[in-house]
């Protein structure tokens, strides 16, 4: 599994990162040097039914399972199978990606009437009202639980695979593990919400639902909002989680744990999925 981690993220490595000349300052000394890798940010057009409605600047890299994370996300679909037909169209500016959604979506998306613009992916930019930010959300079940232990053994295994962090120092990602801590699939982009987003749109192109989330990031309330709305039970945060985030957790029955460290994790809401054992 994690062979075939590398292959894919190696794949997509190339366009996500370009090189560039800096100077360096290293212990009073100057150098050049050709080889510093930059994260790339793309424009990226979202189209649905011909219907242009965002433009996020992303890592160009995992594009599908960011328009199906993305819809997914934002309420524009409940569920993959609103979604008909996915496009992906390369200019000189940009990339557009052409959703084609089922014609009860579309209804529903011209009743948004969102624009956003120009913020690396920002997850309420362009909101017209508190009631498109923070949307009513069914509970979620009580089925999945994670050995606290496990945390350590994600966060070993996880920097080698940050392929793109690594090599650029700038980018984030976001992590679909199982209940014994192995990790399953990874998303990296400039934006940590794009990140999580095309991690959702993964999970729901394999139909999985279970063990946990891990972000590199902290824990905001959209990105508890995302997993809520994947039916991911567990969202783990390798820095700390927002007050309105910890709220959320607790009205969706998500476990919310944040500054995942080596040996440390704070458990906001949702314990008893988190076991000592």
């Amino acid at each position: 599994m994690r062979e075939a981690i590398e292959l894919e993220a190696q794949n997509e490595l190339a366009r996500c990162a370009i090189h560039r000349e800096v100077v360096h300052y290293r212990a009073d000394a100057l150098t050049c040097d050709s080889e510093m890798a930059l994260p790339s940010e793309t424009p990226v057009a979202l189209v649905y039914n011909g219907i242009a409605h965002s433009v996020m600047m992303c890592s160009a890299s995992d594009l599908e399972d960011f328009a199906i994370g993305f819809s997914l996300s934002e309420g524009i679909i409940d569920s993959l199978l609103d979604i008909h037909d996915i496009e992906q169209i390369e200019g000189c500016q940009g990339i557009e990606l052409h959703i084609t959604l089922a014609n009860r979506c579309v209804h529903r998306l011209k009743e948004k009437r969102r624009t956003l613009a120009g913020r690396t992916g920002c997850g309420i930019c362009g909101s017209e009202s508190l009631e498109q930010v923070i949307r009513c959300q069914p509970s979620l079940p009580d089925s999945q639980r994670l050995a606290v232990g496990h945390i350590d053994k994600v966060l070993t295994a996880l920097r080698p695979l940050q392929l793109l962090g690594q090599r650029t120092g700038a980018t984030h990602a976001a992590v679909h593990l199982d209940d014994e801590g192995n990790i399953l699939a990874i998303r990296e982009d400039v934006g940590r919400h794009i990140a999580l987003d095309k991690l959702v749109g993964h999970l729901q192109r394999s139909g999985r639902r279970d063990g946990a989330i891990l972000v590199t990031s902290r824990a905001s309330f959209e990105m508890v909002q995302k997993c809520a709305s994947a039916g991911v039970e567990i969202l783990l945060a390798i820095s700390a989680a927002t007050e309105l985030a910890v709220e959320r957790a607790e009205q969706t029955g998500l476990t919310l744990v944040g500054f995942c460290r080596p040996g440390r994790a704070e458990i906001y809401s949702g314990c008893q999925r988190i076991l000592l054992k």
